[in-house]
């Protein structure tokens, strides 16, 4: 027989996907094997490759080893193995030969494994080339003839709608290609514009004046240090995996969470917008005062502020919207008049001119020097102050990172960009202060007159100089480093163009926040974490730019422009810019600390603890500029911070906040296996038998109400359905049900297992969940009502189940309703819905049931009805009224949810089981929905000891510590029950009887091997007492506790081997019947409770 050969098609989607699914011989007509040979078993029913090798999508043949010339197009294979042969004609085929096989040659024998490569780790979104998807393990690792999934991403994956959305900007900007900006123009010249500020040029000389070369210097260093390390914290952020767009907002956000990047996301984009208003009503008041100089004022001076204001923000508005690159160009052309600017003064300080010594510049001079080296605070100044005026002039260093999804290449730019700005503007700031310092003194009258004379005893360096300025000390002198802000102007070869450094500085500062400001808050807003913002998230153009975020910013801007009163907010900006520093900082020590594997920034040079102190001294320095503006800056990012914790996006950026809690739950759970049990730490574990969560809500939420904040809560469900889902679907469905608990706020674990029965199940269950000291204690189900009804094979599975949890010391509680607890036949019941699965509006979502009968162990939700519906929990239809059972069981199934008021729990203690049929209610009244109801506590005992009795359990309940309102002893315990009730009982147990008496004994023993639930005469008469009991029992609740909110009551036990299933269950029925909300308690008769401290 020839080899046949399927073909190997393209996927044509442009994802390339690895798809396997079962093929058949293709047509006797395909040539002959070259071995002559049988094609293996495998070929009857091998996998059909699909788009395994897309190599556009590769982005380059080189990546996977290939040569360049490879092309691929469609051909033939024969075994489960891509091959590729060179042809001569410059493609390359697919073969199935093994003599020329890429793998072959790699590996030695064929395979679809796929080798390594960079396009597999790419997000959906990745905007530097097309994902592709590995083959999964099912597609290597299951049988050939087993038929294929239809999902479309591995490992359960689903994108975004963000994710969606930047993938078709990437393929947009594919197309289009837009602009990018290397590390010099677009980090390196932003940042040394954004810090070199009109501070440099009108306040630089005046603190030098104030605090003297030595400490001046010392405040630069300071704020250097704290820019450095920031700066450092930066580039570790940002060298550890792809930066998108957003700037700080995205660095804090991806690495804290949320909460803290929303909240710092908001007040950084607000910061940047005020900023463009403080750096042009700065421009326009230098334009306003050479206005008035030579007195061409338009009307007044604050509202010339206010036009020229108005009119710049409106053309720098105008460069921005015309897009980065004019933006980018006209930021080169203000850093060539800045450095200018600041070469004009460096040139000019060395042509020491005569006509400039009576204003106080005399060239350098050691003796100027020395006397500027120290401070000579005044007019109350200090050094704090004086760092408080400084600090803002070293800001800015975020300003490349701010732009980060316009860099080429985000990870080296930044870094590189950002610590080498710091460095330039340090020494820039230090040279010009030891310059000024040097060559200026402190005062000068401007007077060619005030020369030194012989009467005059002078001793200040101007005296050593020829001039004597000692008239100064008395104040009232307009010239030297203390009284003129313009001295810079005075120092420059050409005074004109320290103007035009100053115009250059405000507006290069004012244009990166314009240009920064919408950039962060369209990222912001993309990620939906403020609801209502999403109409800023749209972009424009091949570079999607935030045109919106534009004029918003625009607004803002001008707005403050027209107050004109900056005096206030200016403290608050630099606050919000510091308090993102040190968030920035904070990210870098969380992220090493929570010690992720994660974490890997190939950015080396940073340290944890330098990264803490940078973000300590960020918070210390917020207090030494203006501590009333730190308070309003931590109340802003705490009210945020509080708003976005209650909302929880619904957004997984794997922060270093998840992996710090992984870490403290790892530690804290490996820390309690040390740790014997103590009676005094017990709280109930449950390991609750729900199925999905939302068909026995009643169950989970009576639950939930004594095992909140107390103790483990593990929503379990037994799957016995015949064909298992593939991993997206579990995962879908996994993810769906604990979103289903977090919305109800019920803090419980949900899990499933698969398994033929319910008692298989819960044996894995029970075995196998838990972690550590984290491990159920407690077996909780729902009351089987519908028992009667069903196959008597389920009752022996459900009593069976109840035996292996005490075999396995469980504790077990059964609750019991009377109108039932599954609701999942019902329509109209809660949903399990992700937030993007709503249905659309006017239909009404409906669960059908997988089976008729509503047993405990079988699936509480529908089969799928359609191949591409991911969640088997919904269907969608028009609604249909209930009946009155459903519309009662419906309400039923709620009533825990409520407050429930004024009533009482009742609780049966009949049996001491260790003290769980006591702690339960204890449990239940400490919580808010149990708290206003009073424990009832009844007890059996005699007439003749009634006082006696009651006495001791109320002394027991006393050293407990456990508030009752009134204790019953039941002294006609063992009166004989009424004999309509015992006609009941027998009515019951008819149909279940073996009746062994009435037929051969070889029959008898047949019929009981075949069916071991039946109950046998002898089983019956040995157990009258018992059965007696249980009917009495009911008639005696229902007496006492018909009005009761609850009843709590011990469980009765029955021997296992000895009483059948169906008599336990009639005894579990009759005592149960006819009564309020119940729970049959019954610990492992291990005490947990105690009496001593």
């Amino acid at each position: 027989m020839s080899g046949q050969k399927p073909s190997l098609k393209s996927s044509g989607s442009p994802q390339s996907r690895f798809q396997v699914d079962v093929v058949t011989e293709a047509s006797p007509a395909a040539p002959a094997s070259t071995n002559g040979s049988k094609p293996p078993e495998e070929s009857k029913g091998r996998p059909r490759v699909v788009g395994f090798l897309d190599f556009g999508a590769l982005g380059s043949a080189m990546d996977i080893g290939l040569p360049p010339d490879v092309f691929h197009e469609p051909d033939t294979t024969r075994s489960d193995s891509v091959s590729l042969h060179s042809t001569g004609t410059g493609h390359t085929h697919m073969s199935d030969s093994h003599s020329n096989t890429y793998y072959m040659r790699t590996f030695g024998h064929n395979t679809i494994d796929a080798v390594p490569n960079i396009d597999f780790y790419r997000h959906t979104a990745a905007t530097l080339g097309e994902k592709l998807i590995r083959p999964s393990l099912s597609e290597l690792h299951d049988e050939l003839d087993k038929e294929a999934f239809e999902d479309g991403l591995a490992n359960g994956e689903e994108p975004s709608a963000a994710e969606e959305a930047a993938a078709a900007l990437a393929a947009k900007e594919a197309k289009g290609g837009t602009i990018k900006f290397g590390w010099v123009k677009g980090v390196l010249i932003r940042c040394m514009l954004n810090i070199w500020g009109v501070m440099l040029f009108i306040r630089m000389t005046w603190i030098v004046g104030q605090a003297g070369i030595g400490l001046t210097i010392v405040i630069i260093l300071m704020a250097t240090l704290v820019t450095t390390i920031t700066g450092l914290s930066t580039s570790a952020i940002a060298t550890n995996g792809f930066v998108r767009g957003g700037g700080a907002y995205y660095l804090i956000s991806r690495s804290l969470g949320p909460e803290f990047g929303g909240s710092i996301g908001l007040i950084f984009a607000f910061a940047n917008a005020v900023a463009v208003a403080m750096y042009v009503v700065g421009f326009a008041e230098t334009v306003v005062e050479m206005l008035n100089d030579v007195d061409a004022l338009m009307t007044d001076e604050l509202n010339d502020i206010r036009i020229v204001g108005t009119l710049t923000v409106i053309l720098l508005l105008g460069i921005s919207v015309a897009g980065m690159e004019w933006e980018a160009k006209a930021q080169i052309v203000l850093l060539v008049i800045l450095l200018a600017a600041i070469a004009n003064y460096f040139i000019g300080s060395f042509m020491a001119i005569e006509s400039k010594e009576p204003k106080g510049f005399f060239g350098y001079n050691t003796a100027i020097f020395l006397e500027n080296l120290g401070p000579d605070f005044r007019e109350e100044e200090t050094f704090f102050s004086m760092f408080a005026i400084f600090f803002p002039a070293a800001t800015g260093i975020l300003a490349g990172a701010n732009i980060s999804g316009d860099l080429t290449d985000p990870q080296s730019a930044i870094p590189k960009g950002t610590l080498l700005a710091i460095v330039i503007t340090g020494i820039t700031y230090v040279a010009v202060t030891i310059s000024a310092g040097s060559c200026i003194v402190r005062d000068a009258t401007g007077d060619h007159n005030d020369t030194v004379s012989d009467t005059v005893n002078c001793t200040d360096a101007a005296c050593t100089l020829g001039y004597d300025f000692s008239i100064c000390k008395e104040g009232g002198c307009q010239y030297g480093l203390m009284n003129d802000f313009q001295v810079m102007s005075l120092v420059s070869g050409f005074g004109p163009l320290i103007s035009a450094g100053i115009f250059s500085a405000t507006l290069s500062s004012a244009l990166a926040s314009l240009v920064s400001a919408p950039k962060v808050f369209q990222a912001l807003c993309k990620d939906n974490i403020y609801p209502g913002l999403g109409v800023f998230a749209k972009g424009y153009g091949k570079n999607n730019e935030p045109l919106r975020g534009y004029v918003l910013t625009f607004c803002i801007g001008l707005a403050f422009i027209l107050i004109a009163e900056l005096n206030i907010i200016a403290p608050i900006i630099s606050n919000f810019f510091l308090a993102s520093y040190a968030l920035i900082n904070f990210s870098v020590f969380h992220a090493s600390l929570a010690n992720s594997p994660g974490w890997r920034p190939s950015f080396k040079y940073y340290n944890m603890w330098v990264s803490l102190a940078g973000a300590v001294l960020c918070c210390v320095v917020m207090f030494v500029i203006n501590w009333w503006a730190a308070l309003v800056t931590l109340l802003i990012v705490l009210a945020l911070y509080i708003y976005v914790s209650y909302k929880k996006p619904d957004v997984n950026w794997g922060s270093s906040t998840q992996a710090l809690i992984y870490n403290q739950a790892l530690t804290h759970c490996i820390n309690l296996t040390g740790v014997e049990d103590h009676v005094k730490n017990f709280r109930p574990q449950c390991l609750v038998m729900a199925g999905y969560p939302n068909a026995r809500p009643a169950l989970l939420q009576l639950v939930n109400s004594f095992t909140k904040n107390v103790g483990l809560m593990v929503c379990a469900h037994v799957r016995t359905v015949t064909r298992r889902p593939n991993l997206k679907e579990l995962s879908q469905e996994h993810a769906r049900c604990q979103r289903w608990l977090n919305k109800k706020r019920i803090k419980a674990f949900y899990t499933h297992v698969f398994s033929d029965n319910l008692r298989h199940g819960a044996q894995f269950l029970m075995q196998a969940v838990g972690l550590g000291r984290l491990k159920p204690n407690t077996l909780v189900m729902g009351f089987k009502n519908n028992w009667s009804d069903g196959d008597m094979r389920d009752v022996e599975v459900y009593i069976n189940t109840i035996h292996d949890a005490f075999d396995l010391q469980f504790g077990v509680v059964l609750l019991r309703l009377q109108d039932g607890l599954d609701i999942s036949h019902i329509q109209g019941q809660d949903e399990l819905l992700s937030s993007n699965e709503k249905p659309p509006v006017g239909s009404k979502e409906v669960v059908v049931s997988v089976s008729l009968d509503k047993n405990l162990e079988s699936d509480s939700c529908p089969p799928k009805t359609t191949t591409n519906q991911s969640s088997p929990l919904i269907m969608l239809e028009t609604k249909s009224p209930l009946s009155l059972t459903d519309q009662r069981l419906l309400e039923t199934s709620q009533q825990f949810k409520k407050k429930q008021g004024k009533g009482t729990i009742d609780v049966w203690w009949l049996f001491d089981d260790g003290g769980l049929t006591l702690l339960i209610p204890f449990l239940l009244t400490n919580g808010s929905k149990w708290g206003d109801c009073r424990i009832r506590v009844f007890i059996g005992g005699k007439i003749n000891r009634i006082d006696h009795d009651r006495r001791a359990m109320a002394t027991l309940l006393s050293r407990f510590r456990i508030d009752f309102s009134d204790i019953n002893v039941l002294g006609d315990i063992n009166t004989k029950p009424k004999k309509h009730s015992k006609l009941s009982f027998k009515e019951l147990i008819e149909p279940y009887r073996l009746k062994e008496d009435d037929m051969e004994q070889e029959a008898a023993e047949r019929l009981k091997a075949q069916e071991p639930w039946r109950i046998t005469d002898n089983e019956l008469e040995l157990y009258k007492a018992k059965s007696n009991r249980q009917i009495r029992l009911n008639e005696l609740l229902k007496e006492h506790s018909s009005m009761a909110k609850l009843i709590v009551m011990s469980m009765p036990l029955a021997r296992k081997g000895t009483v059948s299933s169906a008599l336990y269950m009639c005894w579990l029925e009759t005592l149960s019947k006819d009564l309020p909300p119940l729970l049959l308690v019954r610990g492992n008769h291990q005490s947990v409770l105690t009496f001593y401290s």
